[in-house]
């Protein structure tokens, strides 16, 4: 079978291409590991367990983001590197950015509280645990285009994953930092769920975040950004039917 590869290489011109191998094995990393040994040593890559929980292999197969220890080869399928990351080498993104969005969100314990943690409790943050950072939901957010300072998916989820800790004695400090660049700027378009290979749900996980703010006192910016735009519609001489106060009058009666 043939597999693509977009490679990029700063040093050389042009610095991006497109090479084509014949390969033999079945999963996408291990024809990747193939490639490497018996081919072509220069391909770059990163992988570490796997079995798909480390998540260090994350890449987009025909467009999509998918794990290449876990995506079964398929003949011409074309892997390129994560999105919305600065590409080092061939599909090796830097990661440095992971970091920085994990610290702004406040996504750690910061005051542990003496109480005693059951079961139940467990449970209520056990599917926001298995986030691997794959970068995943990352890669297919379109909100980077327009503002790379959005938290982003995996970090809002882990936020949900430390508000939701019995341990943490001080989690309005986490609703409190994700309010700019964060749950209000998602449109909840569904990419990063789609995309998740430990079947997380972060638009949902956003939608609770959004819920959790109010009911502590922040203010609902999706309101408010509905409300403006409205009311500049109206200004415009534009009616669209919608009322704030009234819900929806397709009639406009």
């Amino acid at each position: 079978m043939k597999l693509k590869i977009k490679r990029f290489d700063l040093e050389k011109k042009p610095h991006s291409k497109i090479d084509e191998f014949e390969v033999n094995n079945n999963t996408i990393l291990s024809a990747m590991i193939e490639i490497k040994t018996e081919k072509d040593n220069t391909l770059t890559y990163r992988c570490g367990c796997r079995t798909g929980v480390c998540g260090s292999c994350s890449i987009r197969v025909n467009g999509i983001e998918q794990l290449a220890c876990k995506i079964q080869l398929k003949d011409n399928d074309l892997i390129e590197p994560i999105n919305n990351s600065k590409v080092l080498r061939d599909l090796v993104v830097d990661l440095s950015q992971e970091e920085s969005l994990l610290k702004n969100s406040k996504t750690y314990l910061k005051k542990l509280s003496n109480e005693e943690i059951t079961t139940k409790d467990e449970k209520l943050i056990d599917i926001q645990s298995n986030c691997i950072l794959c970068q995943s939901c990352f890669s297919s957010c379109p909100i980077y285009e327009v503002n790379k300072e959005f938290l982003g998916p995996y970090a809002l989820t882990r936020a949900l994953r430390y508000v939701n800790d019995k341990k943490e004695t001080n989690s309005i400090e986490t609703i409190a930092s994700i309010q700019d660049n964060g749950i209000w700027d998602c449109t909840l378009c569904g990419n990063c769920t789609m995309v998740c290979p430990q079947f997380i749900d972060p638009k949902t996980d956003i939608m609770n975040l959004r819920i959790k703010s109010v009911q502590v006192g922040f203010e609902d910016k999706s309101l408010a950004q509905f409300n403006q735009s409205f009311d500049s519609n109206y200004d415009n001489g534009f009616d669209t039917g919608f009322n704030p106060s009234g819900g929806f009058n397709p009639n406009r009666f």
